[in-house]
């Protein structure tokens, strides 16, 4: 991994730690689909109550993002990071306390309010810390290290559940969560002098404070949507609604089910990190992050398209194309750092954030209501999963479109700022 600021080597070692941090939020976020029919059995929970336990994190998530932009770009990465995760380990204590529905949605909103900065703090630092090549690859494999989370989260967790029981997993989830804060701390740099690329005075003088400059951005605007359902969507799908489907409209047993989102998580991690070995080259041959989600993102849909009509059909293998041509979307997230200048990186990113997770809390929990609602009007269960999915589908084709169109009307291009 090369590096602009850093040598190679504390690179690599800074990669690496933050890598392990995320690799455990992003077990705790995929958990929920492992968990979700055994939760459903020992406390009644219905679909819409199972979408909002697994949105309950990502409302969490979602209600620290602006804070979090200000104070990374005041703080820096480490500090920030650290204070955060001592969140996540008082949530995942909560929640394998829990003796009802409130006490479980309290954990995970504990869970995803502390583990917020799992991604945005080395996003942020590796916008000040990497060149832009080095920011496309290590943004992806930062995702393919929470694929290996999400892989994690599947069999090993099903495996697991009749060994110990689904507490004492989130007892090794809070020690495993402390040790990586003791990672965090010996092997990340502080944001000062030593780790910290100073701009000239003028410069600094002449950043804005506050968020508006970003909401207010042609290219944040032209990507926001694309963010909230097409990229919100695909984690909707891989952390949750994909194990119901599997389960509830292809007929597939609790092993099944977890063994589907095991592949699917192992198709993400290989995806991921296929992105990474590749995006050096794609750069250089001039397929920036607008063209590769102009022409990439339409096979989500249609894959989609494909999965509705199929209905029982369509199982694991299925779900796993979807999340895999969904990756496109995951080039937004460097190309929205380095459109703005590095000292509103963190506010940018995490403000994109904020959209992203939005949306997942919107179409994880929107899914559950709408399945409930076409069974209320008399739908059996594969049709009310059809039919909300493709209300869905309609909202992904409208992203897509937005962002067409925006790009020929303002015709702007995310290049680095420095």
């Amino acid at each position: 991994m090369s590096s602009s600021v850093l040598p190679r080597r504390a690179a690599v070692i800074v990669f690496l730690a933050f890598a392990f941090a995320y690799f455990l939020s992003a077990l705790v976020r995929a958990v929920t689909a492992t968990l979700a029919p055994t939760l459903a059995q020992e406390f009644s929970l219905q679909a819409r109550d199972l979408g909002l336990l697994a949105g309950g994190y990502f409302l969490g998530f979602s209600a620290t993002q602006l804070p979090l932009g200000t104070w990374l770009d005041r703080h820096g990465p480490k500090k920030v990071a650290l204070g955060f995760l001592g969140v996540a380990v008082v949530g995942s204590l909560v929640f394998s306390a829990a003796t009802g529905f409130s006490g479980l949605l309290a954990g995970r909103v504990l869970c995803g309010a502390g583990v917020s900065a799992c991604l945005m703090a080395p996003l942020t630092g590796y916008r000040r810390w990497l060149d832009p090549v080095a920011q496309m690859r290590a943004n992806s494999w930062m995702l393919m290290t929470g694929s290996l989370g999400m892989v994690a989260s599947t069999l090993p967790v099903q495996w697991a559940l009749p060994l110990v029981g689904w507490r004492p997993l989130f007892w090794g989830l809070a020690v495993l969560i402390a040790l990586s804060m003791v990672v965090i701390a010996v092997w990340v740099p502080g944001w000062g002098p030593a780790g910290q690329v100073k701009a000239d005075s003028g410069a600094a003088e002449a950043v804005p404070q506050g968020y508006g400059v970003v909401w207010r951005h042609p290219y944040f605007q032209r990507l926001a949507p694309l963010g909230f359902f097409c990229y919100g969507g695909m984690v909707a799908m891989q952390t949750l609604w994909a194990g119901p489907w599997m389960q509830r409209v292809a007929g597939y047993t609790a092993l099944e089910a977890a063994t589907g989102l095991f592949w699917i998580n192992v198709s993400m991690l290989c995806t991921f990190w296929s992105w990474g070995m590749l995006n050096p080259w794609l750069l250089r041959k001039g397929f920036g992050a607008d063209r590769l989600m102009a022409w990439g993102l339409p096979l989500c849909s249609v894959v989609l398209l494909g999965i509705i009509l199929a209905g029982p059909q369509a199982g694991g293998g299925a779900w796993a194309l979807f999340c895999v041509s969904c990756t496109f979307v995951s080039l937004s997230q460097p190309a929205v750092a380095m459109a703005f200048p590095q000292a509103l990186a963190g506010r940018a990113l995490s403000a994109y954030n904020l959209v992203i997770f939005v949306g997942v809390f919107v179409v994880q929990w929107g899914i559950g209501l709408a399945v409930d609602a076409f069974a209320g009007a008399g739908l059996a269960t594969v049709p009310a999963f059809q039919a909300a999915m493709a209300v869905y589908l309609v909202c992904n084709a409208g992203a897509y479109a937005w962002f067409l169109l925006r790009g020929r009307r303002h015709n702007v291009l995310p290049t680095p700022t420095p």
